[in-house]
């Protein structure tokens, strides 16, 4: 399996991009149109409230502020649409080349819910998703999307709406049969109830419980910290051999948080690591990077699935200006 940036460009994506240049080209012009026009409409219709009828200063403002904002965004419209086609384009050649699906849009599954029952999700109070790529990966099924998710903090004027997690969940059907429920995470997360440092013998997700798994290689457990209701199955699905690779592809992204759910036959992974799949953009000269930073993130992310799967144990893929996953 293989998605390199020379060959998805000479493989159509370098064509297809060539094609947009009207597209783009007819939003920046409908973008300009739109904003001469609003502020034709909208100067004159300030002036006379400003120097027109005496009005409260904090209305007139507000007024101001609200008509600059409405003329903006739609304004601006053209050029957000240009640029989701153009990322829908890019990110679909990457998909076909790992023999996948992509959509922008995506409704959560039931991998979304099992996320948050055994806490790979924080809480939240609003969601949004994004970025959907799914279908077979080296004979396994596959589903990946980012999520957002945030929680409302403040009060009054200073209520405001903060990003509690942002990153991709991913389910893939596992390599081998199983029945227990088995949780990765990092080392630390679950704390003793008495504050003693450490991890907790055991967690509870209502009446599901879970008891501490050891694992006799030094990185593993001083990085991570693995859960199970079946102990001996546990140590079978998640190998310490392969948590140098978790690491790296953890290091790859910068990310904060990885957990990861053996369950019902399936390994859930969810991961902090921002804003991810951003390839669309007005700029050309841009489209090759960004195509190329798009396959290094996915290429990444499917890597981390594969090695963190049963009988793919030892696949990874190594970070850099090309994505690929060596087998």
């Amino acid at each position: 399996m293989r998605s390199d940036i020379d060959s998805l460009m000479q493989g159509g994506l370098e064509a297809w991009l060539a094609q947009q240049g009207d597209m783009r080209d007819g939003a920046k012009k409908q973008a300009a149109s739109r904003w001469v026009w609003g502020a034709a409409i909208a100067l004159p219709v300030l002036a006379f409230l400003w120097f027109g009828p005496a009005l409260p200063f904090g209305l007139l403002a507000v007024i101001t502020f609200g008509a600059i904002m409405i003329i903006a965004v739609w304004g601006y419209q053209p050029i957000a649409s240009a640029s989701q086609a153009i990322k829908v384009g890019i990110n679909s050649a990457i998909a076909a080349s790992f023999g996948l699906a992509y959509e922008a849009e995506v409704e959560p599954g039931p991998e979304f819910e099992a996320a948050r029952t055994y806490d790979l999700l924080p809480r939240f109070e609003r969601s949004g998703f994004e970025d959907h790529w799914h279908g077979t990966l080296e004979g396994h099924a596959f589903s990946l999307y980012e999520a957002h998710l945030e929680v409302q903090r403040g009060s009054g004027k200073n209520k405001r709406w903060v990003t509690v997690f942002r990153g991709p969940v991913i389910r893939m059907s596992f390599g081998r049969p199983f029945r227990s429920t088995t949780l990765l995470e990092r080392a630390g997360k679950h704390r003793s109830w008495l504050g003693l440092g450490g991890a907790s013998e055991h967690v509870r997700f209502g009446d599901h419980r879970l008891d501490r798994v050891d694992q006799v290689h030094p990185a593993f457990a001083e990085n991570f910290a693995l859960y199970s209701d079946d102990r001996v199955e546990a140590r079978v699905l998640v190998h310490p051999s392969y948590v140098e690779h978790l690491l790296t592809l953890e290091g790859a992204f910068e990310a904060q948080e990885l957990r990861a759910l053996f369950r019902k036959g399936e390994v859930i992974i969810a991961l902090e690591a921002g804003n991810l799949f951003e390839s669309g953009g007005m700029n050309p000269a841009a489209d090759r990077d960004k195509a190329a930073r798009a396959a290094h993130q996915f290429g990444a992310l499917a890597g981390l699935a594969l090695a963190i799967n049963q009988n793919e144990r030892g696949r990874v893929i190594q970070p850099g200006p090309n994505t690929r996953v060596d087998l």
